[in-house]
């Protein structure tokens, strides 16, 4: 495949695979992402692949625009979940009901005030990665936020491939945050676990969230690459969110024998990829948050771990994400600890550089 890419970032890694790249203006989140310059930008890159697009796949940003979205799906074919189907999902309200419907467990949501804010959080419609979750305050939710109740678990994600109907079951990450003084529950990582480890759930846990996933999929017509984000306590779980589109567990999980991207083509398509062998070890990605601004990003010789490389003379924002962290390993153990000691290099890195304009 020969890629186009739009996006906000530009980052070197990024830049390296394309045969065309433009960077979109506007910001990330919220609806900001530039509305008709994205068309025109998109229509430019159009212009410069080597045949007629297969389609476009659109990455996180787009829950908040939906209007865009349907734009955008007026020009090229969407392979994904398309606008409407983003909308019922990213809507609070219309997926609180959708989990209702089927069976789901999901955590009571409101915009009311409420008698007891220390058992809601308060979170962003559309928002993603954690950074928009709050403690709840007083009154009412503000204009685009919601109350949803605070319910105990740890966090894992069941990636999935989706058909419109049917569901396969990519993998299963456990995920955690990297709280900060204003960002509680900013998102941090993902590991998946080696073959031969316990099951991050029980068998019949698992089977049980992937049966309400699916109706849930089936119901909102859900196609190609998408995530089911859940807390889980003991034998209970609720599912906080599905994310309609491929995700950050995207560089764990995409270790298969076909590439995801492939596979998330077909079933965006109607044809469900037959499953295919989790590998045989561990791996683990985590994003690594900037502790001070770089305005500009000096050059930096990245070491072969590190993706998301900004470029140098881009600006990157004191706690916003500088670069991500892979590594691999026999067992979650060491695949964390591996993750654990790249963390600590380029902290050594960036300190030299710092120090060293």
């Amino acid at each position: 495949m020969a890629p186009l890419v739009l996006d906000l970032f530009g980052d070197a890694d990024t830049r390296a695979l394309t045969v065309g790249y433009r960077q979109a203006g506007g910001r990330f989140g919220g609806g900001r992402l530039g509305g008709e310059a994205v068309l025109d930008q998109l229509d430019a890159l159009a212009a410069e692949g080597p045949d007629e697009p297969i389609g476009l796949v659109l990455g996180s940003g787009f829950e908040a625009a939906p209007d865009l979205m349907r734009a955008i799906a007026e020009r090229y074919r969407v392979l994904g979940a398309g606008p409407d189907c983003v909308a019922r999902l990213k809507d609070p309200f219309a997926f609180a009901s959708l989990c209702r419907q089927h069976g789901v467990p999901h955590p009571t949501v409101t915009r009311e005030p409420l008698s007891d804010r220390a058992a809601w959080l308060l979170k962003q419609a559309g928002g993603s990665g954690g950074a928009h979750i709050r403690a709840a305050p007083g009154g009412p939710a503000p204009r685009g936020a919601y109350f949803q109740a605070w319910v105990p678990g740890r966090a894992v994600s069941l990636s999935f491939l989706s058909d419109g109907a049917a569901i396969r079951v990519v993998g299963i990450t456990e995920q955690w945050s990297a709280p900060s003084a204003f960002r509680p529950f900013r998102y941090a990582g993902a590991l998946e676990r080696a073959r031969h480890e316990p099951p991050v759930l029980a068998p019949g846990l698992s089977a049980a969230i992937a049966t309400g996933v699916g109706r849930i999929a089936a119901a909102t017509g859900l196609t190609g690459l998408a995530s089911a984000d859940c807390l889980v306590n003991g034998p209970d779980w609720w599912l906080t969110e599905i994310n309609p589109r491929p995700g950050a567990t995207l560089d764990v999980l995409d270790r298969r024998p076909t590439p995801l991207l492939t596979q998330h083509i077909a079933a965006s398509l109607g044809r469900l990829p037959d499953p295919e062998p989790a590998p045989v070890d561990a791996a683990a990605a985590e994003i690594c948050y900037a502790a001070s601004g770089y305005a500009p990003m000096p050059p930096i010789s990245w070491p072969d771990f590190v993706r998301d490389r900004p470029r140098p003379g881009t600006t990157v924002a004191r706690h916003a994400p500088l670069c991500t962290l892979f590594a691999t390993g026999p067992d979650s153990a060491a695949t964390r600890a591996m993750l654990r000691s790249r963390a600590a290099e380029l902290r050594t890195l960036l300190a030299l550089t710092e120090g060293h304009p």
